[in-house]
């Protein structure tokens, strides 16, 4: 028998009941596992979606070269798959990422770009700076150069419609009444609320966005406000993309690090699964909506990533400190 594709093993990850969470809630609590995906995160949906979309419109051409500006898991998940269909990626990325990223993604092969973090409306953010290099490579490369550009890519969103949201309903035999998850590009929520929408009007659809953000502000109250900050990589925003332009929100909860780290930590001791801050945020996201909804619902959520890519941050007791955080009196690091 024929082995697959590694691209062909992106996608169908298992749900996982969140036991405590769903005990306290009363709610089922199902957590899908996208750090099963080969490049370890969530993020190798919108890879494969725009790089597929880009080769079958001719944006990509054969033995082109991938662009991207990126805070860490779009790069990885675009240099494996760019690697699997024979293009070579540049990553141009902010350095105030983590290292344990920054050494993924080299490992993935990336061309690894690292720029000084600066606000959206510099004209030196990384997402500018990787469009420019973009074009220029397009001029340079004897086969091109594609920007992925996830941000505003709706090849993000339609894959994650036809693939996500399709898996969702289907594993859970369409008994699901809420779907909250946290946002970077808006590509997962938009387009699992989408699908979701579409096969069950009534569905509930959450943001769950960390502090520094402003999406909670606009979908509570229509103004793009910043409030606080968060050491999770990788989501808030303070713009609305074009992925997340017309997402199907019901509800929206800010989630604090003082809520999501130490649940990061639960998850550990309770479930065994070692997962990044996003998986917090997103978790605490859905005992907000098991609480709005009432005891009884089946709420899904994302667990993005695995936790060992934030090392540094997660497991550092000196940096949990300098953020008023603390590790958990068990563990014996």
């Amino acid at each position: 028998m024929a082995g697959a594709r590694l691209i062909d093993c992106i996608g169908n990850t298992p749900l996982i009941r969140l036991n405590r969470v769903s005990e306290q809630s009363g709610c089922e609590i199902l957590g899908k596992a996208e750090f099963m995906n080969p490049g370890g995160s969530v993020k190798d949906r919108a890879a494969l979606g725009m790089v597929l979309a880009a080769r079958e419109s001719g944006a990509l051409s054969d033995g082109g070269v991938i662009v991207e500006g990126t805070a860490g898991n779009t790069g990885i998940g675009l240099a494996m798959v760019g690697s699997a269909l024979g293009h070579r990626t540049v990553i141009v990325m902010p350095d105030n990422q983590s290292a344990e990223k920054i050494d993924t993604l080299r490992a993935h092969g990336a061309d690894v770009r690292l720029i000084p973090a600066v606000p959206y409306k510099n004209p030196e953010h990384f997402v500018h700076t990787s469009r420019r290099l973009a074009e220029s490579l397009n001029e340079s490369e004897p086969n091109g150069a594609f920007w992925a550009n996830q941000f505003e890519n709706l090849s993000n969103r339609e894959f994650h419609e036809r693939t996500t949201g399709r898996e969702i309903w289907e594993q859970t035999g369409g008994d699901v009444d809420g779907f909250v998850c946290a946002v970077g590009t808006g590509g997962t929520l938009a387009g699992v609320g989408r699908a979701l929408k579409a096969a069950k009007p009534d569905v509930m659809i959450g943001l769950a966005d960390p502090g520094g953000s402003a999406l909670h502000s606009y979908f509570a109250s229509g103004t793009l406000e910043i409030d606080g900050s968060s050491i999770s990589e990788g989501i808030g925003n303070s713009r609305i993309t074009a992925n997340l332009d017309g997402a199907p929100v019901d509800e929206s909860w800010r989630i604090p690090d003082d809520e999501a780290v130490p649940l990061v930590y639960d998850l550990i001791r309770d479930e065994g699964l070692v997962l990044g801050g996003s998986s917090g945020i997103n978790v605490v996201g859905a005992m907000r909506m098991a609480a709005t909804l009432g005891p009884g619902h089946t709420i899904v959520t994302m667990l993005c990533d695995s936790g060992l890519r934030y090392r540094a941050r997660l497991f550092n007791a000196d940096y949990l400190a300098s953020k008023n955080l603390a590790l958990p009196d068990w563990w014996d690091g």
